[in-house]
């Protein structure tokens, strides 16, 4: 009565049905045989029924263990179990019952995780082994928490050797995850995440849900996600893949890796929670992998129960009574609940002579005795041998070690495509894997870098211009020079035109290195075409406006000072002009080597939007751009634009300022400031708009290079044509030729010697004119004195004729002919 009380009439019920069933089926152990008990959980029902199989296929193994003679031979194993219904509360109640009542337990055998991980944890407190059957939950593997728990059921995380091994095999290095929030899963995934850092592979997007997995797949579709391990329990499988169905996050570009362990048509299952048909599920799920622990060995063997796989089938069906495999909670478990109890029994067989040595018999078992347990908990540990759901042995953490089974759903149904034996590291292929596309996709979008050149149609073209342009600078310094004894020419400076015509050269040539490209040269070759795109440039501007510029300086620094300064500025000498030249170019010598020294330029490259091209391929292309620069380019190019800059304002200037001013010193500086002006707004318009067309190659070069064409047209043209017109209309250089033949060179001077004669002269003869007129001015001051004076004077005269007789006419007429004479006399 005290104990109907103290337990539910169920629960009595059930066990005394139970015993009395077994005493009645077992045969009388025979004379001497002493009994060891072994404690389990089997779930009956609840979440994982998984002792409707189990439980069958551990009595099968029971009742052959107890008729060998070489195992355990003084000893009869027994099985006490209840249902846990896989509920940890329910599985309090009856680990309670099962540890405070007689017979002893030797060791527990829970089933699910959740129970096992419950009895685990509690076992060490009575000294007992726990040996589990279904439990797959990773938390487990845990040494500490559970120092004296062992499965026969393998780790979740056995799935992951696996995993990588495929991911190593189709070159994947970046992968996503989804999962379900919960433990198993989440712990699962922690050691996935271990795994592949190790391997070298990458988990680039991490989701998670708990009921709705709308939102996490939203996400692994925004995110590029091709290659995808899934960790969900199968309701939750055909919620995620309605959704995939609905993302599109299927077909030839995506790989899904699921767990092995659903029902082989789960897809095919009508569900109420998700509003996808049938025939959507299919498409959404085909070609995806799955990986299942081997839970039934392939190979045919014999093992330690001298039974083959498939003969223990055989009769665990034969035992089921004709049951449907898929509608028997378990039955794929089966084999490991054999293996469980062989394991267990081999473990204790293996310990009774270590224990005989020690003065312990296995049948003086308690909870409190620590030796025992360590004796079979050592046995257990060095466990191997073959069962029927393969090689069984133990890893440092107590967990089974296991093959993997690879399948792929092709064609609406499960295809094995390999196994893989995680405890060699060996992968058994059989080829057959088939994929939507040519092949396994890529585990991101491939993209493909493409470098940008240089339209050559374009280079050529200009290149055309370009030559022709240094042809022509050859012809006008050929001409220069040939014509160099004329007068006319001499009169230009010819010097600082040829000066102008190979800096126009060397510009012209700059165009050659701005259209050469990684096209053209080799990617370690680019930086010397950069330095001689800048010297090039550099130098030729310095050589071409800087001569220009000599000029229209010396004619505004001639004619626009005080008259004072302009008699000692006319006689500058020639070799004044050439150092102002040199001033300048060595000024950009100068900062150049600098820029050069400090900065040294050397090749970037540009990288544009990825785009998408045409046809369904699975990659972008990202277009890259090739570049000179160094690392404080833009102050550098802020220095030699700010000081060219103000070169060319100060050209302009100079030239507004001298463009009415006629000299036969230069006598071209008019042409020379036409020339200036279009230099100046060509660069000003060209600089920035370069550097705003940068990334644009095409555009940049064409607006640079016909820019440099065009200013060194302009200019050869302005200078040297007019030059060359005259010569050939007028024919000046037939007499300039054969004058200077007959006199030679000394009649450039004589006539600079003359015309310095003349200048003297007249200025002499201006200063002589100016005190003459100074002189006049002074007598004719004197004059209207006297005139004056001379009015006063006939004033008082009228007065005193009123009383004296008038003058003699031949007086009056007399003194007016010497005023009128001296008055002739002082004006010669």
């Amino acid at each position: 009565v005290a104990l109907g009380s103290f337990y539910p009439r169920s629960v009595l019920h059930y066990s005394l049905t139970l015993t009395l069933s077994v005493l009645l089926s077992c045969s009388c152990p025979a004379l001497g045989k002493k009994k060891l008990y072994i404690g389990a959980l089997f779930p009956m029902s609840g979440g994982w029924p998984g002792g409707q199989a189990c439980l069958p296929a551990a009595q099968m193994a029971l009742k052959l263990v107890n008729k060998r003679t070489d195992i355990l031979p003084d000893y009869e194993l027994e099985l006490i179990h209840y249902d846990s219904m896989c509920d940890p509360g329910e599985a309090t109640k009856l680990l309670y019952d099962l540890l405070y009542t007689e017979p002893i337990k030797i060791v527990l055998m829970p089933g699910c995780s959740s129970v096992s991980t419950l009895v685990a944890e509690a076992a060490r407190m009575w000294n007992l082994i726990v040996l589990s059957y279904g439990s797959s939950s990773p938390a487990l593997s845990n040494r500490q928490r559970f120092p004296t728990f062992f499965r026969t059921h393998p780790s979740a995380t056995l799935h992951n050797p696996t995993r990588v091994q495929l991911f190593q095999k189709w070159k994947w290095t970046k992968i996503a995850t989804i999962q379900q929030t919960t433990e198993v899963f989440t712990s699962t995934l922690d050691d996935l995440e271990e795994r592949v850092k190790e391997a070298g592979i990458e988990i680039s997007v991490r989701q998670s849900f708990l009921t709705d997995p709308a939102v996490a797949v939203k996400n692994l579709k925004r995110q590029d996600a091709r290659i995808i391990v899934g960790l969900f329990y199968e309701t939750e499988a055909r919620k995620v893949f309605c959704e995939v169905y609905k993302e599109k996050l299927y077909g030839k570009k995506y790989v899904w890796f699921l767990i092995g362990w659903y029902a082989d048509n789960w897809f095919k299952i009508k569900d109420p929670s998700i509003n996808c048909t049938v025939e959507q599920m299919t498409e959404a799920v085909e070609g995806h992998v799955t990986t299942e622990i081997v839970m039934l060995n392939p190979e045919t063997v014999r093992g330690a129960s001298n039974l083959t796989s498939q003969e223990f089938l055989a009769q665990l069906m034969s035992k089921l009574g004709g049951k449907n495999p898929e509608e028997t909670g378990g039955f794929q478990e089966a084999p490991l609940a054999y293996d469980a109890v062989w394991a267990l029994a081999l473990a204790l067989n293996k310990t009774v002579g270590p224990l005989k040595a020690k003065g312990h018999r296995l049948e003086d078992f308690n909870y409190n005795n620590r030796d025992i347990t360590a004796e079979i908990y050592r046995a257990m540990n060095t466990s191997s041998f073959e069962g029927v759901s393969g090689h069984v042995v133990f890893d440092a953490q107590g967990s089974r070690m296991a093959w993997t089974l690879i399948e792929q759903l092709q064609g609406g149904s499960y295809k094995k495509i390999g196994y893989y034996d995680s405890t060699k590291g060996n992968l058994s292929w059989y080829g057959n894997d088939k994929w939507i596309g040519s092949g396994p996709p890529a585990d991101q979008t491939v993209v493909i870098e493409e470098f940008r050149y240089l339209s050559q149609k374009l280079f050529v073209s200009v290149s055309v211009f370009a030559g022709l342009g240094i042809l022509l600078g050859i012809i006008c310094l050929t001409f220069n020079i040939y014509n160099s004894n004329v007068r006319y020419i001499q009169n230009s400076q010819p010097y600082l035109n040829n000066m102008t015509a190979v800096g126009c050269m060397m510009a012209l040539a700059a165009v050659f290195p701005l259209g050469i490209d990684g096209l053209h040269v080799h990617r370690r070759q680019f930086p010397v075409v950069c330095q001689f795109r800048l010297w090039l440039l550099g130098l030729g501007f310095s050589l071409a406006y800087g001569s220009m510029f000599t000029k229209i300086w010396w004619v505004h620094t001639v004619f626009t000072k005080k008259d004072e300064k302009k008699d000692k500025r006319k006689h500058l000498e020639p070799w004044k002009l050439y150092a102002t030249v040199g001033v300048l170019l060595g000024i950009d010598i100068l900062s150049l080597m600098i820029w050069q020294i400090v900065d040294p330029l050397h090749i970037t490259v540009e990288k544009f939007t990825r785009e998408a091209p045409k046809g369904d391929l699975d990659v972008l292309i990202q277009p890259l751009l090739e570049h000179c620069s160094s690392e404080k380019m833009n102050t550098w190019l802020g220095v030699v634009y700010g000081y060219k800059g103000l070169l060319l304002l100060l050209g302009i200037f100079l030239a507004y300022e001298t463009k009415s001013i006629s000299t036969e010193k230069i006598n071209d500086h008019r042409a020379v400031g036409m020339a200036i002006y279009n230099v100046a707004v060509l660069c000003m318009i060209t600089a920035p708009v370069t550097m705003i067309l940068s990334s644009q190659q095409d555009a940049s070069f064409a607006f640079a290079s016909l820019a440099i064409v065009f200013s060194v047209y302009i200019t050869l043209v302005v200078l040297f044509v007019p030059k060359m017109r005259r010569l050939i209309t007028r024919g000046e250089w037939q007499s300039d030729a054969q004058e200077t033949m007959k006199t030679g060179s000394s009649t450039n001077n004589n006539d600079e010697e003359k015309s310095r004669q003349l200048e003297r002269e007249n200025k002499e003869l201006q200063k002589i004119i100016q005190e003459k007129e100074e002189r006049v001015s002074e007598l004719r001051n004197q004059l209207s004195e006297r005139q004056a004076l001379r009015s006063r004077r006939r004033a008082s005269t009228v007065t005193s004729q009123n009383h004296s007789p008038p003058p003699l006419p031949d007086s009056k007429i007399s003194r007016n002919n010497c005023h009128t004479s001296r008055l002739q006399l002082l004006y010669k």
